[in-house]
């Protein structure tokens, strides 16, 4: 089976992009990373991205409107023929003439339990609401911000006293887990969208992620 070509958007220090390299490096994942692209000059992303022999892109985002910049973006996975854009830790909203480029091949992942908290500081959301479970959510990205279509979820416990940084990296822990695992669905085509519902094949779930 091909490798499925996934381009990794970041805007920090790359965790979750480091979950799918460590997934590809131990044989749990088919996929190849064709580049990481990030808005931030001197994000750790990149830095992890070299580390590991991976194209490295800083698309600097200073005096372009969205659009203009989104297209930058586009002309460049293009290039690389990628197949699945996956936005980890990418803090720009796409607009829609990206989206619709790329419709049912952009991924993201959300630390709630969407559609609960979408937008902004979901943990301090989770925690205002006075909640008892919070979690993370691995979806395509359509125009509606944080409302495609949910591919994987986690659920973690949210423990008296719990502070947004503590449930923060409780959640970031599953982060890790399910979004290489999302991203091998996808490469093996256990995914697709139906009525603007991802169904998903669990028929055969490999032993490599149990």
């Amino acid at each position: 089976m091909n490798k499925l070509r996934i381009a990794v958007l970041a805007s920090g220090r790359g965790s979750n992009l480091q979950s799918i390299i460590d997934s590809i490096e131990k044989g749990a994942l088919n996929a190849q990373i064709a580049c990481v692209a990030s808005d931030v000059k001197n994000a750790n992303a990149l830095e992890r991205a070299r580390e590991h022999s991976i194209e490295a892109l800083f698309l600097d985002p200073r005096g372009k409107a969205k659009e203009e910049y989104y297209s930058q973006i586009a002309d460049a996975l293009e290039k690389r023929r990628v197949e699945l854009v996956v936005m980890a830790g990418f803090m720009r909203i796409a607009p829609a003439s990206f989206t619709s480029k790329f419709a049912g091949r952009i991924i993201n992942i959300h630390p709630s339990l969407l559609p609960s908290f979408p937008g902004l500081h979901p943990q301090k959301q989770a925690l205002e609401a006075g909640v008892k479970e919070s979690g993370c959510t691995v979806h395509f990205v359509t125009e509606q911000v944080d409302g495609g279509p949910a591919i994987l979820q986690a659920r973690v416990p949210v423990l008296e006293g719990d502070s947004e940084e503590t449930l923060t990296e409780r959640i970031l822990e599953q982060e890790h887990k399910i979004l290489p695992k999302a991203i091998e669905l996808i490469a093996e085509g256990r995914v697709k969208i139906e009525g603007g519902k991802a169904i998903v094949d669990y028929a055969v779930f490999q032993d490599k992620w149990l």
